[in-house]
């Protein structure tokens, strides 16, 4: 984890990269963004997983190692264990090593935001208190506000942070046709736009 050291951070902002390891984009972006941005114009605290999965990176699946999706197997209130598919959500609720690092990390950080950053819907999801900060992302990336993504999610990081603890959280969804630098474009003004958020 890698966060700027800005001493008067008002707002702390968790971004989230490789959820589901065969959707590489986030893991790109945040390690450019962190290479390339001058932090002093930044006045809120960005804190940045560039990888959540790298098992699953490695095997360039959805799933990590244990072939558990990781974004089932939160523990909410609506989790439920289901057939070992693609959205397999382990024999428990948080029964993965890379969900309970975020649940400590969670409680470390109490971030304000979260952002994590998937692939290939081209579309921005929201949950949790942060409808206008999702249609300021939309405005700024291209694409669409999507508030509800069409099919049962249970145990999912969005219901875990967004419903559940009230804490804005977002999901942008890229194009996985677009190119790492047109993905870096459409990306960039959002984590500076959450960087000075007010």
């Amino acid at each position: 984890m890698k966060k700027n050291l800005l001493t008067k951070a008002q707002k702390k902002i968790l971004i989230i990269g490789i959820f589901h390891g065969d959707e590489p984009e986030g893991e790109y972006i945040i390690n450019r963004f962190i290479e390339e941005t001058d932090f002093s114009t930044i006045k809120n605290h960005l804190y940045f997983i560039p990888c959540l999965n790298p098992s699953g990176k490695k095997l360039n699946t959805r799933q990590n190692k244990n072939g558990v999706d990781l974004n089932r197997n939160y523990p909410t209130k609506n989790w439920v264990e289901t057939e070992k598919n693609d959205y397999y959500s382990g024999d428990a609720p948080a029964s993965e090593e890379e969900t309970k690092f975020m649940v400590e990390t969670l409680e470390t950080i109490k971030p304000d935001v979260i952002l994590t950053i998937h692939a290939p819907f081209k579309v921005v999801n929201f949950d949790g208190p942060a409808k206008e900060i999702a249609e300021k992302v939309a405005e700024l990336c291209g694409h669409p506000v999507l508030e509800d993504i069409g099919y049962p999610t249970p145990g999912s990081f969005g219901t875990y942070c967004g419903v559940e603890r009230n804490i804005p959280t977002i999901t942008l969804e890229l194009d996985e046709e677009e190119t790492e630098e047109q993905v870096y474009k459409r990306t960039k003004p959002v984590i500076e736009y959450l960087g000075n958020l007010n």
